[in-house]
């Protein structure tokens, strides 16, 4: 693990580096378990993927309050950039592969190396709506995260077309992902029905979500940031996992 200092900067073959820390913590508890602190380095340069985004703090919160059930879980982050939400999620004991474009394979490994995760957590190159031979010999998989990957709405069925390869590879699987609300004119329901998949909307207070400080931080601020869980539409499986999160908005 590397040892370095909250806010501090440095230059490198990528770039200059400045650290950011993340705390969570769960103040009801008081066990070892009940706090956890990544430090994430932000490589300081236009490519988006090298920067802490508002949606990576709260997906990375939404993990975090559901640990008990992230652990041992097998779970795939995609577009990571810096790879908060998996970090977190590897930490609580799932095991995690991250994936992103090839550039933003460094910042992923970088940050693995920083939270003592080198070589536990593949990082492999993906680019949506391909069926890549990676994707194809892709591991079974419980949880695919994904914060901010629905950015563009040119990306959109990119991204839905991977997740539903994925998830109908693995019927009983879900995608958890964060997007920042940018235009009331744009919509997934036409592609998620095009490609039999379903969505439901997690309230932020449901996961501690609703702070503008998530996780000692400053983030999200006052951008509004929805959390999803995306599945395959299954209309007679009734044995499929109800993770109970009852305050879920359909």
């Amino acid at each position: 693990m590397e040892v370095v200092e909250e806010g501090g900067e440095e230059e490198n073959a990528a770039g200059r580096t400045r650290w950011k820390r993340f705390y969570f913590a769960d103040e009801e508890e008081e066990d070892d378990d009940a706090a956890l602190l990544v430090t994430i380095p932000e490589v300081l340069d236009p490519h988006y993927g090298m920067y802490v985004w508002p949606c990576s703090v709260v997906l990375a919160q939404f993990v975090w309050h559901n640990k008990a059930l992230v652990r041992d879980q097998r779970m795939l982050e995609l577009g990571a950039g810096t790879a908060l939400p998996g970090i977190v999620a590897a930490r609580c004991g799932a095991t995690v592969t991250l994936s992103d474009l090839p550039r933003c394979l460094p910042s992923c490994a970088h940050s693995c190396r920083v939270n003592g995760l080198d070589g536990s957590v593949p990082v492999l190159g993906l680019r949506w709506g391909l069926v890549t031979p990676s994707l194809v010999t892709m591991p079974p998989l419980d949880i695919i995260l994904g914060s901010d990957i629905l950015y563009e709405p040119r990306d959109f069925e990119a991204v839905l077309v991977t997740v539903s390869y994925l998830l109908n590879k693995n019927p009983r699987g879900q995608f958890w992902t964060t997007y920042q609300e940018r235009s009331a004119e744009w919509s997934l329901e036409p592609l998620l029905l095009k490609w039999g998949l379903c969505c439901r909307l997690v309230e932020p207070a449901a996961f501690h979500g609703d702070s503008p400080t998530l996780a000692g931080s400053s983030l999200p601020g006052d951008h509004t940031v929805h959390m999803c869980i995306i599945t395959r539409v299954i209309t007679h499986d009734t044995t499929q996992r109800n993770l109970a999160w009852s305050s879920n908005r359909r």
